[in-house]
């Protein structure tokens, strides 16, 4: 859920144009400004006014849809100039026409009321109470009521915080509102999104954002670190007791929820959209990125709950690879050294999203989408489905072997020692991506998934399997499993699992004709080694987030991770690979792996090592579950 600092990057995102996106040069004098702006400050149910820009095609010669983003990262400021060039991200948009309305949410910069991170829906018996559903309400309303020559029709779109607040809106949607596409939002926030991931804390980024939208009503603040490696500076604070005594000294009122919250109790579970979201009479396009590396669980969690419901067929799912919001702006014609072989982003805007809402809004063309429509990495081809994921796979299990062997073969050693192991200490975490680690508002972070995990794979504490190179395609449609059988002399531990693509040694990028033009961009070379599919897992919750346990020491015990759906080609001649770790820092924060009951006031003292051991016999067979289908 992150912005940028740049005015013209905060108005593209509030747009839901890729984080990717640079201010424009200077625009020429005699470029005309295609927008009217209306600076209007609209009133809610309870009294509070929230900051509104409208803006109005000075063309417009019939009356037009209104398209409504709602975000907390501020408006456009005065002096934007409405531009060809500095909406060109818009471009499939404008063409149709449409009246944009961006909004800062309550809280934030010049909107009144308090704000309140992922605030929860109101309480239903209570009439007074507010919520992002009403405020979303109360915006239409009046933009339908107020606005000169519009159609009636509203739609609203957003990517992150702004795909939440559109989510938001369909709990108890305007009957104006007759289109909706949440995109990257996030869902869950202790079991999958942006603060936690299967109740691991997602430190650095959590750490970052907190101080960015709570230091400052009516600005984005950047903390001011003192060390330009940040893996250093958050191995030097230490315990997560530190964070207060330190730096935020109790003054971020979201730092501080989660030492009171550390497992899965009311106030996350409010938050959640499991308890709001059951079926929709507003149609929704859900986006997601196989490569998000902040929100990929969220879309998918909030398709799955409307699809429970949709008798309709209202709800829709789409899955490209892209980063966080990479298909809002930019070609998409690669992802760091990834080359998709066309232009993913752009096909979404003109050929999916444009579409989408010229059917619902303008009442023209048609809808042709399937169920669910993705781009298929490794065969570089669009693909669409009747249903997400496709009934047509089949899990098939992928051993773990003696040897760091990877195969479908389920294995026939036996015995107390058919394992490996490797030595987790806190004190030495393996990093995520490769250091010097920067901030998530540097241009590092947007890519770390794409990354070659050869900069880890020879470390001590962190276990690989791979295949031999294979003989024919393995196309993997649809939800992956991590299977452990793992045991840890602690009493607690973090399992990291990671699903990696290895291309073939001799693997060489064909050459493009501009290459030359461009040597600083990045290639896959041999040997390469991508992630597809990934996860964490933190053991004290192997029964229940909501009661954590101790782990018994040394007893082996069964952990299924979920790594979520893919689509995804492993082509003939390469590896697929399965590497497995304790730590993943400063992402994830460091396990203490002795049980405490509230990690986010651990000591120093807390934090010791522990021999982590991964069982691959036929008592004990870890693997990996593929949805496979045939390979055409």
């Amino acid at each position: 859920m992150r912005t940028r600092q740049t005015a013209l990057a905060i108005l593209l995102l509030l747009f839901a144009v890729t984080a990717a996106a640079q201010a424009p040069a200077p625009p020429a004098a005699e470029e005309p400004e295609l927008f009217n702006r209306t600076d209007a400050m609209i009133p809610m149910r309870d009294g509070a006014r929230l900051e509104t820009v409208i803006l109005t095609p000075k063309d417009a010669k019939e009356p037009l849809p209104i398209l409504l983003t709602r975000s907390p990262y501020g408006v456009p400021p005065k002096d934007f100039r409405y531009t060809a060039k500095n909406l060109e991200q818009l471009a499939e948009l404008m063409a149709d026409g449409y009246v944009f309305v961006v909004q800062n949410i309550r809280g934030r910069f010049q909107s009144e009321g308090q704000f309140i991170m992922i605030r929860p829906l109101r309480d239903p018996h209570d009439a007074k109470a507010v919520d992002e559903s009403t405020d979303a309400y109360d915006t239409v309303d009046w933009l339908v009521k107020n606005v000169p020559n519009n159609n009636g029709r509203v739609g609203i779109r957003g990517v992150s915080y702004a795909g939440f607040t559109t989510a938001m809106a369909l709990a108890s949607p305007h009957p104006a509102l007759k289109a909706v596409s949440e995109q990257a939002s996030p869902a869950d926030m202790f079991l999958g999104d942006d603060f936690h991931h299967n109740g691991a804390f997602r430190l650095d980024y959590a750490f970052e954002y907190v101080a960015l939208l709570e230091s400052d009503k009516e600005a984005n603040t950047t903390f001011a670190f003192d060390t330009y490696d940040l893996y250093d500076w958050y191995l030097r604070l230490g315990g997560l007791g530190n964070v207060n005594k330190l730096h935020f000294h109790d003054r971020m009122p979201t730092w501080n929820d989660f030492v009171e919250h550390p497992d899965y109790d009311s106030y996350w579970r409010i938050r959640s959209f499991d308890s709001s979201l059951r079926a929709s009479s507003v149609p929704n396009l859900n986006v997601a990125g196989w490569w998000d590396q902040e929100d990929f669980y969220g879309p998918q969690r909030i398709y799955q709950l409307l699809e429970a419901n949709d008798s309709k067929q209202l709800n829709y799912f789409v899955a490209g690879p892209w980063n966080h919001g990479g298909w809002a702006g930019g070609p998409g014609d690669r992802l760091g050294p990834v080359d998709f072989g066309g232009s993913t982003s752009q096909h979404f805007r003109a050929q999916i999203q444009a579409p989408w809402f010229r059917y619902w809004l303008h009442g023209k063309g048609t809808l042709g989408l399937k169920e669910a429509t993705t781009f298929q990495t490794g065969s570089n081809q669009w693909k669409s489905y009747d249903s997400w994921p496709p009934k047509n796979a089949s899990p098939r299990k992928l051993y773990f072997h003696a040897g760091r062997k990877l195969s479908f073969d389920p294995p026939a050693e036996t015995g107390d020692d058919a394992f490996d192991s490797y030595v987790s200490d806190p004190a030495n975490p393996v990093p995520y991506r490769p250091r010097p680690i920067r901030s998530f508002q540097t241009p590092d972070w947007p890519v770390w998934l794409v990354q070659d995990q050869r900069f880890v794979d020879h470390r001590p504490d962190v276990l690989t399997w791979q295949t031999d190179p294979l003989q024919e395609e393995v196309v993997v449609t649809g939800d992956i499993v991590a299977d452990l059988f793992a045991a840890t002399s602690g009493t607690d531990s973090d399992w990291i699992v990671k699903l990696i693509d290895v291309f073939p040694e001799d693997y060489a990028p064909e050459q493009k004709p501009d290459a030359a033009a461009q040597p600083d961009v990045p290639v896959l070379t041999g040997g390469y080694q991508l992630i597809i599919a990934d996860e964490v897992f933190r053991g004290r919750y192997r029964n229940s987030f909501e009661r954590p346990e101790p782990i018994p020491a040394g007893k082996v015990l069964e952990y299924k991770i979920g790594l979520h759906t893919n689509d995804h080609v492993f082509g003939k001649g390469h590896r697929i690979m399965v590497q497995v770790q304790s730590t993943w820092f400063p992402l994830i924060d460091r396990n203490p792996q002795k049980f405490v009951f509230n990690i986010y006031e651990a000591a120093d003292s807390d934090y010791v090592s522990a021999t982590q051991r991964i069982y691959r016999s036929a008592d004990a067979p870890s693997s990996i579950i593929l949805p496979i289908v045939p390979a055409p």
